[in-house]
């Protein structure tokens, strides 16, 4: 059995009237990728940033490399050999690779009695991590200008100038391709084949299956099982998160697919989008699927008018139509859930009833152009019973509700215009299993009322567990479409990946 490199014992930590951690342990050996799983919520960043002194917990021991250690800050944990990569880089933009990779501990030497940075000796070793990472990039770039893969890179390199044996990944894949996810998985598995520790956070269970040698499961701030990989599967996994066994990830109401309710035809936006053509049909969820980059959510803020009038037509219910801004989209009925919660989306300092209430304060009037205080209070309450979001009051903070929370009341203000066609653009992102599935359901039961919904989700059983067609995208034109019964993963990926631009209405 391998070294064990990393163990907490009993670890708690507590804020103001929160418990966020009680009484958990954990084990990372050497050569190891170890998952920890749970809801937003359960306590798996908190958990890491103790390791990493970012959180001092109250109580409890954490041994590193065979020493019992307490970190004050991260620098100091970096230093004893553990590094934290977030979702969100924590590298200086405008700064190059280079002085990113070396901040806070530059290579020195002198020149007589005088201590200079050895710029030749830190880009020299630097070349050789990114060398050992079967990466290049240039060293002398400001970070602002990489992508988001490439920026994950420098921060694994960053760790490894500190000679990390410990790395912590927390939703690494988030915001990259599938064939930026094919290279991090091949870079962590090089890395584990050194001897590398490896810790990975992820709400996507097929990549705990796919990487990962063990998985640990923690809820409301409790340890509640740690398994082999191998011997276990999705529904234990999910039944340890949520405290009970969960009945279909996706599921998927037979409801009654009416005629065409809405077409885009020749949709062209020099850069972004060419010449596009698709339909939907009243009662359908129509999934749009494609890499990174491919202009699916490009054309989901074009046709609602989010980032002026591409040239094209717009067809409703058989009439055409002229949408210029999205306050046009919304008077026809079109109405946009974003993927970017904070551009698009919520007001996280104000309560869930104003957040509701907001795209339609003129409806909300009564004389005088006062707003009455009691039409928006029953609004909220409405949307909260309704669709499930779980807050005590419409007067609740949505800063202080869960992930998968902010994401209900974003769909709940959509549903609150009464729409006639909703536009979901990644609509479980970053959400934990149970409120994906309960999205999945509200999603579900929405089309069973006759709502029509374009979904656009860069997770392909969340598009074939729910999708009556799919749309491939590629370069920012169709390069394909798949009915229910013809999609795999196999399919729409060969289509993403390899096809050739085309027109698939």
């Amino acid at each position: 059995m391998a070294e064990t490199i990393l163990e907490l014992k009993n670890i708690v930590k507590t804020f103001p009237g929160v418990k966020a951690l009680s009484g958990i342990d954990f084990q990372l050996r050497s050569g190891e990728v170890h998952a920890i799983c749970g809801e937003n919520g359960a306590g798996k960043s908190t958990l890491m940033k103790v390791v990493c002194g970012v959180h001092k917990p109250d109580s409890g021991t954490m041994i590193v490399n065979g020493k019992e250690e307490k970190f004050s800050n991260p620098l100091e944990a970096y230093g004893k050999g553990v590094s934290i990569i977030f979702q969100e880089t924590s590298l200086f933009e405008e700064m190059t690779v280079l002085d990113n990779l070396y901040l806070g501990h530059e290579m020195m030497k002198k020149i007589g009695p005088f201590s200079v940075i050895d710029y030749g000796a830190m880009k020299q070793k630097a070349e050789e991590i990114f060398k050992r990472l079967n990466t290049k990039i240039d060293l002398d770039a400001q970070v602002k200008s990489l992508g988001m893969a490439q920026k994950q890179m420098v921060e694994i390199a960053k760790a490894l100038t500190f000679q990390a044996n410990i790395l912590i990944f927390d939703e690494p894949t988030a915001s990259l391709t599938q064939r930026e996810v094919t290279a991090l998985f091949q870079i962590i598995e090089n890395l584990k084949r050194e001897g590398l520790g490896i810790v990975y956070i992820s709400h996507r269970l097929e990549e705990i299956f796919e990487i990962c040698d063990r998985v640990t499961v923690i809820r409301d701030g409790q340890y509640i099982s740690t398994k082999d990989v191998k011997e276990t599967n999705k529904d234990e996994l999910v039944a340890d998160m949520v405290g009970r066994k969960m009945g279909s990830y996706y599921p998927k109401a037979n409801t009654k697919i009416g005629g065409e309710l809405f077409r885009a035809e020749h949709y062209y936006d020099e850069g972004f989008l060419e010449d596009i053509s698709f339909f939907v049909k009243k009662g359908e969820i129509l999934g749009f699927s494609g890499l990174a980059g491919a202009g699916r959510t490009e054309l989901m803020e074009s046709i609602c008018g989010l980032t002026g009038k591409a040239a094209g037509k717009l067809y409703l219910e058989g009439q055409e139509i002229e949408i210029h801004n999205y306050e046009e989209a919304m008077e026809h009925g079109i109405v946009y859930v974003s993927e970017d919660r904070g551009k698009y989306g919520l007001i996280v300092d104000m309560s869930v009833e104003k957040n509701i209430s907001l795209p339609q304060l003129k409806k909300l009037k009564k004389q005088l152009d006062f707003l009455d205080i009691r039409k928006e209070k029953e609004l909220g309450e409405t949307y909260i019973r309704e669709v499930g979001i779980k807050a005590p009051d419409g007067e609740f903070l949505v800063a202080n509700l869960s992930g998968g929370n902010q994401q209900k009341v974003s769909v709940s203000r959509a549903l609150a215009l009464k729409p006639k066609l909703l536009l979901l653009d990644e609509p479980t992102r970053g959400v934990d299993v149970n409120a994906k599935s309960e999205i999945h359901k509200i999603i579900s039961e929405l089309t069973g009322q006759g709502l029509t919904i374009i979904m656009v989700s860069s997770e392909l059983p969340e598009l074939l567990g729910m999708c009556d067609r799919i749309y491939v995208m590629k370069d920012g034109s169709i390069a394909g479409c798949f009915d229910r019964e013809e999609a795999t993963q196999e399919a729409i990926l060969s289509v993403a990946l390899e096809s050739k631009k085309g027109v698939g209405a």
